[in-house]
């Protein structure tokens, strides 16, 4: 079975997804952009700043899931310009303890609101 995980401290779903899924003892999070979930718009700013933003959000659905940052087992972050990783990964690294999940970064062409980052979880919740 599968059932949506939903919160409103992070930005409401802007087309046909859920801000996250749990199926069994997994949790999948939709890819997160710098929104404020209290305004819905977009965080103006440098990459660290975005970065931030996302890894809140991402936090809150973690939160409403009964999870943490601790349960993540992998991470998928798109970037809009490879040059921003070092400054993404300096605020990235902050939210995670050892041993940090499994990860993959892209450089992607456009990114949605063309935003600097986007980043999705997967969490071991069981």
């Amino acid at each position: 079975m599968r059932h949506a995980i939903t919160t409103p401290n992070a930005p409401s779903a802007i087309g046909p997804y859920s801000q996250a899924i749990r199926a069994g003892d997994l949790l999948f999070v939709s890819g997160q952009v710098p929104f404020d979930p209290a305004t819905m718009t977009l965080v103006e700013g440098d990459i660290q700043t975005q970065t931030r933003r996302v890894m809140d959000n991402l936090g809150a659905i973690l939160e409403a899931a009964g999870a943490s940052f601790d349960l993540v087992v992998k991470t998928t972050i798109f970037l809009k310009d490879m040059g921003d990783f070092a400054a993404m990964n300096e605020v990235y690294g902050g939210y995670f303890s050892t041993p940090a999940p499994a990860r993959a970064t892209i450089q992607a062409a456009r990114l949605p609101k063309d935003v600097s980052v986007e980043i999705e979880l997967v969490a071991f919740i069981g």
